[in-house]
């Protein structure tokens, strides 16, 4: 028997982590975008969303439709046509979305202004190392 306990993404038992790792994926944040945008076919995805692969984005829609965040219809027409939409929890869901692809937008600059101090720092240090 399963003891109940309250939702806790820390906890590595909890439902709510796997839920979690749904949307924690780069390319599922950024499917969903797209589709929140209006780009709702595969080949336009492929287009508009650098860097993924076509296998990358046939495994993140199937990811996100088995999990309830999208909608694929597939119309009887030839070639076959097929078009995804955000469901219910899916355009939900994209408001945290939303706040952090604006939040990534603003602080990108500040984000690498840190990472290049870090590495002059480590950099620095590694040299002092070597020469001890």
């Amino acid at each position: 028997m399963q003891t109940k306990y309250p939702p806790n993404v820390l906890n590595e038992m909890c439902p709510s982590r796997q839920t979690l790792e749904i949307i924690a994926d780069k390319w599922a944040t950024l499917v969903l975008v797209s589709i929140a945008r209006g780009i709702n076919r595969h080949n336009r995805m492929l287009r508009e969303i650098g860097g993924i692969s076509k296998k990358m984005l046939a495994q993140t829609l199937r990811k996100l439709e088995q999990n309830g965040i999208i909608n694929r219809k597939v119309y009887p027409v030839l070639p076959p046509m097929v078009e995804y939409t955000l469901t219910p929890i899916g355009r939900e869901l994209m408001e945290p979305i939303s706040m952090l692809g604006t939040w990534a937008e603003k602080n990108s600059e500040a984000v690498q202004r840190a990472r290049e101090t870090y590495e002059e720092r480590e950099g620095s240090y590694a040299l002092l190392l070597a020469e001890a």
